[in-house]
């Protein structure tokens, strides 16, 4: 039986192909959870998520108001989309130094982040490494 690729390489037509350092996380039936969140949101949202991933993936240091690591987590970091009274977060990890993996994205409706959305990160990031060991 073939295996699945652990990452999605794009998202839509608002990303280029330039995604060399932020990969998606991709289950093992094939599904990719922040694409399927970033083609939900609206035209206008999704461009300006678009654009955070670029900033993201194109400065050597990035402000915080953009990319910050989940304090008291097993080294979650999120990347975070404001655009009017909406905010949305994109979670992830890194694998090695360079890669940052996304693993979910949701629409942020309260000040702390949902210990449900930091534990579907993780187990979303266990499941990477896992199976990142059997390639």
């Amino acid at each position: 039986m073939r295996s699945l690729p652990l990452t999605c390489n794009w998202f839509t037509y608002l990303l280029t192909l330039h995604m060399g350092i932020i990969q998606f996380y991709r289950t093992q039936s094939g599904r990719c959870p922040v694409e399927e969140f970033l083609d939900s949101l609206p035209d206008r949202d999704a461009q300006k998520a678009a654009w955070v991933l670029r900033l993201v993936e194109k400065l050597e240091i990035v402000p915080q108001q953009y990319f910050k690591k989940l304090v008291n987590t097993n080294d979650l970091w999120e990347i975070r989309v404001q655009i009017g009274g909406n905010s949305y977060r994109l979670l992830g990890f890194f694998d090695k130094s360079t890669l940052l993996i996304l693993t979910s994205g949701f629409s942020k409706k309260q000040q702390k982040t949902p210990a449900k959305e930091i534990e579907l990160a993780s187990q979303r990031k266990r499941d990477y490494l896992q199976r990142r060991k059997h390639i």
